[in-house]
């Protein structure tokens, strides 16, 4: 319940009811708050269980999700496979054709960057020999950072 407060946070609500309630009502206050949580949790399992025995299932929260509750009861497992299987077998053939492009097109820029290495390995080594000033280095692309 709360495990998005940190030590801080909760040492800053004590001392934020303390200055607002006060120290003589304070236990009382806490109680009643107490109290009050158990009857909401209490309120909560009251409805599951119910809903759990108007349905004439072992319900869970999730599956009251309208998804989750009509694939549940409407349709039996061999029949959600078999819904399920043509997709499952369109997706392979699409991934499978995608990674071969994948491939070729990686193949082709290793190709490409090796073959620029060497472009400018021997112009760096000319270039050197030759005195002349080197190449200008190529502008950094800030957007290809991201």
């Amino acid at each position: 319940m709360f495990e998005n407060l940190g030590g801080l946070e909760i040492m800053a609500l004590i001392l934020l009811a303390l200055f607002i309630i006060g120290p003589d009502r304070l236990p009382k206050a806490i109680s009643d708050t107490m109290g009050f949580l158990r009857k909401v949790r209490g309120m909560a399992r009251n409805a599951t269980s119910d809903l759990s025995r108007e349905l004439g299932t072992n319900i869970e929260l999730e599956d009251l999700h309208p998804k989750t509750f009509l694939r549940k009861h409407l349709l039996s497992e061999a029949e959600e496979e078999a819904l399920r299987k043509p997709f499952q077998e369109a997706y392979r053939e699409v991934r499978k054709t995608t990674d071969s492009a994948y491939n070729e097109v990686k193949s082709t820029a290793d190709a490409l960057n090796l073959d620029k290495d060497k472009s400018e390995t021997t112009r760096s080594v000319t270039g050197a020999t030759a005195g002349s000033e080197p190449a200008p280095k190529s502008a950094v692309r800030y957007d290809d950072a991201t």
